[in-house]
């Protein structure tokens, strides 16, 4: 299709995702909207991530190149670790530091796609992620103009409103979380919130994957602090029947079970790929999932180290055999969400989980572990779709207790579930209006043709209209 894009200025856009599937995976998605629209994306990652991605849909296929820059050699990082699901925790700043040193082969990336003989039409426009404060300067030597992804507008606007001075109510441990993001990473030599600076400072223009409809408050308040041009666009929701991921997920043993549950009797359990919990949280999130007694889906990634007979209490599946399955491999998250067996969603409130979640309605049992999760759950509590599961207010800790209650107010107690699964609904509309995040991507296009017709490549002027 070639929607909202009548002008005959086809673009050829460079998109550079950070380094873990939560991002990998839905700038995809925005590679193929705007493939799907005519224009030509060089989709930039690692060679072992760039295997493990899904298929481009054949409509955009012919026109998104996806493209491996190597990875550089770091002493201590494994090889083949190439993104956040390959490297513990405690290995992250060697994987910070060979990021940083990817600007190497951009850059040779890049020259070679400006050159005269390249054969190809040169990029108009460098789409970077949040961290990557290489490429704004990579892409200034060649006269091109570079956008940078921002986080969600929760995130964004909890930390300008720490940065003037106001009142924000954060729990000790996500205090603590924060002040790491400005502490430099031991062998890395730079902190995460240096990259995320210095990558807005240098950029001509920044966009967010978030519309002032999904966000609204948060959204207004980062447009009005911003001295740059914000462009929203949208939530860029999956297919909602799986598209093209779906065949290969139709056999999948987590689907036949739900298969054989009644509706809306199931909670589906995930708390990402990348954020595994601690063995002792594990097994008191199991025991309250036993306690609360209702039927459950558990995607879990067990904790680095251990063999499967310690992730779980000792007789946790016997017990719950029957009411409960757990799967320790890969499932297929937007098939499970969309199944009538789910009526809820226990998440760690990542965006891709709360985009997928609400896509289909589900009300949420939030449990924030890192990141953005917390200002995320928080902007959800707000709009009335789900609960939080009760935390020790210094070290992030939950007990089973904690676990059960929340997940019966939002599964099992008709007067608080109503309200939840109403506003979980209120939310669906805007996640599921395929019509408006198409109209964003039309709007980004077109703001990026506008910028290329006027011929600059320099940090953008703040634009009032944005």
């Amino acid at each position: 299709m070639d929607v909202g894009c009548e002008s005959s200025s086809k673009l050829h856009l460079v998109i550079l995702p950070w380094l873990a599937f939560g991002h990998l995976l839905p700038y995809l998605e925005l590679a193929e909207r705007v493939a799907s629209r005519g224009h030509r994306v060089s989709f930039l990652s690692t060679p072992r991530n760039i295997a493990r991605l899904p298929p481009v849909s054949p409509a955009a296929a012919p026109r998104v190149d996806l493209v491996a820059l190597p990875l550089p050699h770091v002493d201590g990082l494994q090889g083949g670790a190439e993104s956040t699901n390959d490297v513990p925790s405690d290995k992250f700043e060697l994987l910070w530091k060979a990021f940083d040193a990817m600007g190497a082969p951009f850059a040779e990336f890049l020259g070679a796609a400006c050159a005269e003989d390249a054969g190809n039409k040169r990029p108009d426009w460098i789409i970077a992620d949040t961290f990557h404060h290489w490429a704004p300067l990579v892409a200034l030597q060649h006269k091109i103009p570079c956008a940078v992804l921002l986080p969600s507008a929760s995130v964004v606007a909890s930390s300008i409103s720490q940065s003037q001075g106001q009142r924000v109510r954060l729990p000790c441990y996500e205090q603590k979380q924060n002040e790491r993001i400005f502490t430099v990473n031991g062998a890395s030599g730079m902190s995460v919130g240096e990259r995320c600076t210095l990558a807005m400072e240098r950029c001509t223009i920044m966009a967010m994957r978030s519309c002032p409809e999904w966000e609204p408050e948060p959204f207004r308040q980062v447009v009005t602090f911003m001295k740059k041009p914000l462009v929203p666009l949208g939530l860029l929701p999956p297919s909602p029947d799986g598209g093209r991921r779906r065949a290969a997920e139709t056999d999948d043993s987590t689907v036949r079970w739900l298969d054989a549950q009644l509706p809306d009797s199931v909670v589906y359990v995930a708390l990402g790929s990348e954020v595994p919990l601690r063995v002792e949280l594990v097994h008191e999130l199991a025991l309250g999932l036993e306690l609360a007694g209702t039927r459950f889906l558990w995607a879990l990634r067990k904790p680095h180290g251990l063999d499967d007979s310690d992730v779980l209490p000792l007789g946790f599946l016997q017990r719950t055999h029957g009411h409960g399955h757990v799967a320790m491999g890969w499932v297929p998250q937007t098939t499970i969400l969309a199944h009538a067996a789910v009526g809820a969603f226990l998440t760690h409130c990542g965006r891709n989980s709360l985009v997928e979640g609400l896509l289909f309605g589900n009300p949420l049992i939030m449990l924030p572990i890192i990141g953005d999760q917390g200002p995320n759950a928080r902007s959800m509590e707000v709009n009335m779709v789900g609960l939080q599961v009760r935390r020790d207010d210094k070290d992030g800790s939950f007990d089973r207790h904690g676990v059960a209650a929340a997940v019966r107010a939002v599964m099992v107690e008709e007067e608080t579930r109503r309200v939840f699964v109403a506003n979980a609904l209120k939310l669906q509309e805007i996640v599921a209006d395929k019509e408006l995040h198409e109209r964003y991507i039309d709007g980004f296009i077109q703001q990026l043709i506008f910028h290329v017709a006027d011929g600059n490549s320099d940090t953008a002027a703040p634009d009032p209209s944005s």
